[in-house]
């Protein structure tokens, strides 16, 4: 089964952050330093479904030792 797919196109940025298990400040950093792509419409701030994969797929991973 293919994970994306239980992903809604849009998600908000607690939506975002509960899924993918972190906070906003780490949320904000992300976005900040130009590794997370968010979309505004008005004031409200959302993150696309291809974009959150995007980010998460670029994600280190460690082999070995938990970090």
């Amino acid at each position: 089964m293919d994970k994306s797919m239980d992903l809604p196109e849009l998600l908000t940025v607690a939506d975002f952050c509960d899924r993918f298990s972190i906070g906003k400040t780490s949320f904000y950093r992300e976005v900040n330093d130009g590794r997370l792509k968010i979309r505004k419409f008005g004031s409200a701030t959302r993150v696309a479904r291809a974009d959150a994969i995007a980010w998460a797929e670029t994600l280190p991973i460690y082999k070995g030792e938990a970090a």
